[in-house]
């Protein structure tokens, strides 16, 4: 009989969700004598094995609890009820460069990171020579992680995450990071460990890699395992669930959930205030300019997270200036939720020489642009960056500071409409 790697018994993971801070605070100094909490499971009673050489996907739509229950397999978080049982060192490609220190080089967090997983400074100068061939960064290894583009940030992290030699290696959408060409080193590099029998959890929307890759496959729905088995078999039974619930009944995203209830701190006044801000943004650079505000405004001049499939919207951002600049670049990125740039712009990509800005001075930047993106949340990225000392210096950047809410009532497929017109015998649709 085959060994079990992972274990999953009956795993339920609860959230309480207050209404107001101080009803938590009463709930927990015993004062309250009535439920105060709206309770969501994130996962209820999910139960399943992974063998040893085995790679097993789990699938299901956004809020289906497939990051939840790797995170408690992981040791990330701690479930409400159950068990789980790892026999194996595991590597796991979460979230990505979660615990990189910005202020360091590129060659410090490969080391602090190889410690936090277990390993000694001997095994790491072992592997070292292979995580930087694997990133392939160049001299950017060297300089501290604050001045890397999104792009090198998350092949170090990457490369760093895989180059351990796990005996369970655990994938949540980590395999589209980078460039074409560095998404087909990271499958080649999958590929290897499935020919070395190691085991592997792959969680994908990507339905083609998981019937290519896995031998067994979960499907997850609204925090319930609906089946397992062939993964032809439950890909099929997973696209009947995508066509016959509908869009706006899927459950959204749970950490999405729970940040309703968490409000940015100093937003009385400003523009963000009227967003739903993610209290997990990551809020870096050398600040000779800041970002202090920023809005999306939709196409009745409203602050609004929610755009309008085909409307005119505005992403606006706010910028202080502690220091004389010259020509510096504003830029925007749009993610989907598993992290993929969907698309975005800068004004070096826009030809727009921008000029001089004084130190003490506020500057608003406008990007003006109409919403083809298909109907669902995505993740809004802001910076303004430049080349101080002919050195590129990113002045500030703020990374997912609030969802994009796309609403449509008639999606194709992909990211995005091209806007096809059809006709049929000549009559046009």
């Amino acid at each position: 009989m085959q060994e079990i790697a992972i274990a999953v018994n009956n795993i339920t993971k609860a959230y309480k969700l207050y209404d107001k801070p101080t009803d938590r605070l009463r709930e927990s100094l015993g004062l309250s004598k009535q439920k105060r909490y709206k309770e969501i499971l994130a996962l209820n009673d999910v139960s399943f094995d992974v063998k040893k050489g085995e790679c097993v996907g789990i699938i299901g739509t956004n809020g289906s609890g497939k990051s939840t229950i790797l995170k408690i397999i992981t040791g990330v978080l701690s479930p409400t009820m159950g068990s789980v049982q790892v026999y194996g060192r595991i590597s796991a490609l979460l979230e990505l460069g979660a615990g990189f220190n910005p202020e360091y080089t590129g060659m410090e967090n490969i080391y602090v990171n190889g410690t936090v997983m277990g390993f000694s400074r001997e095994e790491i100068d072992a592997r070292l020579e292979e995580i930087i061939s694997f990133a392939d960064i160049g001299d950017f290894i060297n300089q501290p992680v604050k001045t890397y583009s999104s792009g090198m940030f998350v092949r170090l992290a990457f490369a760093v995450a895989i180059n351990i030699d796990p005996e369970i290696l655990i994938v949540d959408e980590a395999l589209s990071v980078g460039d074409v060409f560095f998404q087909a080193k990271c499958y080649h590099k999958f590929e290897e460990f499935k020919k070395q029998g190691k085991t592997i959890l792959f969680v994908s929307h990507d339905l083609g890699s998981v019937a290519k890759y896995c031998d067994r496959v979960v499907l997850l729905n609204k925090g319930v395992k609906n089946c397992e088995g062939e993964p032809k078999e439950v890909i099929d039974i997973y696209k009947q669930i995508l066509v016959t619930v509908p869009a706006a009944e899927q459950r959204k995203n749970l950490e999405e959930e729970i940040s309703r209830y968490l409000k940015p701190e100093n937003a009385e006044g400003r523009w963000y205030g009227k967003l739903e801000v993610n209290p997990q943004l990551l809020d870096y650079g050398e600040k000779q300019a800041e970002i202090v505000d920023f809005a999306l405004i939709d196409e009745d001049g409203k602050i609004n997270s929610g755009i309008v499939k085909g409307s005119e919207f505005i992403i606006r951002m706010k910028v202080h200036f502690n220091e004389d600049i010259q020509d510096p670049l504003f830029c925007f990125t749009i993610k989907d939720p598993q992290g993929t740039e969907v698309t975005g712009t800068n004004t070096m990509l826009e030809r727009i020489d921008t000029g001089i800005y004084k130190a003490g001075t506020e500057h608003v930047i406008d990007f003006r642009q109409r919403m083809t993106l298909q109907g669902r949340s995505y993740l809004l990225s802001l910076g303004v960056v430049g080349f101080a000392h002919n050195r590129f210096t990113v002045y500030n950047r703020l990374y997912d500071v609030c969802d994009i809410n796309v609403i449509s009532d008639k999606n194709t497929v992909g990211f995005y409409d091209m806007e096809s017109v059809t006709t049929i015998d000549g009559r046009t649709y």
